[in-house]
């Protein structure tokens, strides 16, 4: 599969509504880097009830965006992305030469765009942290915070996940950032470890967070950035289905490894998904998973199936 072949180990999945080759042609057409394509379809036979509809149908919709990809999920209105999981685009003026006027401007286009028929969380504006900032939610659901990042700062990905802890994972940003970093850092070895970067605590207590919980960090799991921070805003989102984490697993041994660490929730347990001990969901498959498929009757198998088992495909 793709992600493979970029070294893209854990790859967002975003779930659409019966639209996701909608959104994908909306996402290539809003960023001026990006491309859509469909990369699989529903079987026609061996679908249950609720899959019906879908028969022959894309399944998956791979999205390239600035080399960063993410799999649009096809499927019903069963789940909805929301801000707990959004990502941060930082516009850099470095990777404008060296302009802010062009950083500031392109940021201001690709605000224009997915505004159209979605909404602004916080209006692009001025703020501490960054001189031009907003967060939109899109006509999709799907979260994006568009900041103007200081170039005298380390430098970091155009996108980077970022993870909003609250409700029964308030104020455990921290301690989840931890925990992902300890549990990839052998996984990831072939892609740089893990590591934790830089962490601002609230001051003093700011909604639901108490002073000293995270207002902002960043870990990265191989390669790949990631921001937590904990909900600072009083209103609980809580992750869901609606994005997940696919990890791009090496063979039935570190499948077998992450499931046994991250599953905290049995019940949630379905077709290599699963959700963590903080409500994160994440989806634990082989990268072949894409060649397993092409066997006969692969789809009715793994609907069977809670743990991805490749020989069971």
């Amino acid at each position: 599969m793709s992600a493979t072949q970029n070294q893209q180990r854990i790859v967002p999945n975003i779930w659409c509504n019966a639209n996701a080759e909608e959104a994908g042609r909306f996402y290539a057409e809003a960023f001026e880097r990006a491309t859509a394509e469909v990369e699989s379809r529903y079987p026609t036979e061996g679908l249950l009830e609720f899959q019906k509809p879908f028969a022959g149908e894309p399944l998956t919709v791979e999205l390239t965006i600035d080399g960063y990809l993410f799999r649009l999920i096809n499927a019903g209105d069963q789940f909805r992305p929301g801000p707990a999981l959004s990502f941060m685009l930082n516009f850099d003026p470095l990777r404008f030469d060296g302009d802010e006027e062009r950083a500031r401007a392109s940021l201001d286009r690709l605000w224009e765009r997915l505004l159209d028929g979605g909404t602004a969380l916080m209006p692009l504006a001025a703020y501490p942290f960054s001189a031009h900032y907003g967060w939109v939610q899109d006509r999709y659901g799907v979260n994006w915070q568009l900041m103007l990042t200081d170039p005298a700062g380390e430098p970091r990905p155009f996108v980077i996940p970022a993870l909003m802890f609250d409700g029964l994972a308030q104020d455990r940003a921290a301690e989840a950032a931890d925990f992902y970093t300890t549990l990839f850092a052998s996984v990831l070895q072939d892609s740089g470890g893990t590591a934790i970067g830089t962490r601002f605590p609230y001051p003093a207590p700011s909604g639901k967070a108490a002073a000293g919980a995270l207002a902002f960090g960043e870990f990265r799991l191989g390669d790949q950035w990631f921001v937590g921070n904990d909900n600072g805003s009083g209103v609980d989102h809580g992750f869901s289905c609606g994005v997940s984490l696919e990890v791009q697993c090496h063979g039935q041994e570190e499948i077998d490894f992450l499931w046994q660490a991250l599953s905290a929730v049995p019940e949630a347990e379905q077709c290599g998904w699963l959700v963590d001990s903080f409500g994160v969901n994440w989806q634990i498959v082989p990268d072949n998973i894409a060649e397993l498929m092409q066997r006969p009757g692969a789809f009715e198998h793994m609907l069977e199936m809670k743990k991805l088992v490749i020989p069971d495909f």
